[in-house]
């Protein structure tokens, strides 16, 4: 499975280019430093949503363009049923399904995210800006939120900054399935 990041490298790159931007200056106005910015440009590493997400504000448009390439077109309302949603492989460890995608100018993301079962050495923190929240719906999750060790089951929720380092995984050898909104 080809990684998400390889298709979202040349949209970042791209956007950049259209607004007349150097790396520099992109890196001035989302505070990433820009060596990092050129290896997500270059599509050789995973990139943070919240990367793309501080991408989307400073430049004037949607997340959804980063992330899918399509143009969010709803504004009144977005209805998304049971099982639809745009799958937006982002990482290999984890099923994200954005919510929001047809709603233009939205002002937080929501994804649904299943969560394999792991072993804990198999799981990687990541860090960004923004806060999250997470409402668990399906099967145990475990929750590292720098030196702390939550677990959450069904109808537990999280709120959190997600600059503090997190790693996920499911709990008794099967699947987690939960809420995640990005603000």
């Amino acid at each position: 499975m080809e990684q998400a990041y390889k298709d979202i490298a040349p949209r970042l790159r791209g956007l950049r280019d259209a607004l007349d931007l150097t790396v520099e200056e992109l890196a001035a106005k989302t505070g990433v430093d820009a060596p990092l910015i050129r290896t997500y440009e270059a599509g050789t590493t995973e990139i943070p949503v919240g990367f793309l997400m501080k991408v989307a504000q400073c430049c004037h448009v949607d997340l959804t363009v980063l992330i899918s390439g399509i143009e969010p077109h709803l504004r009144g309302h977005s209805l998304v049923r049971r099982g639809e949603g745009l799958s937006v492989e982002r990482r290999k460890d984890y099923d994200y399904k954005s919510l929001a995608y047809r709603f233009s100018g939205s002002k937080m993301e929501p994804f649904l995210i299943t969560v394999p079962p792991k072993e804990p050495s198999e799981m990687t923190q990541v860090a960004h800006s923004g806060q999250e929240f997470i409402h668990v719906q399906e099967g145990r999750l475990e929750l590292r939120l720098g030196e702390e060790v939550l677990e959450l089951a069904p109808g537990d929720s999280l709120y959190f900054d997600s600059q503090t380092p997190h790693a996920l995984r499911g709990l008794d050898g099967k699947q987690a399935v939960f809420l995640d909104v990005i603000l």
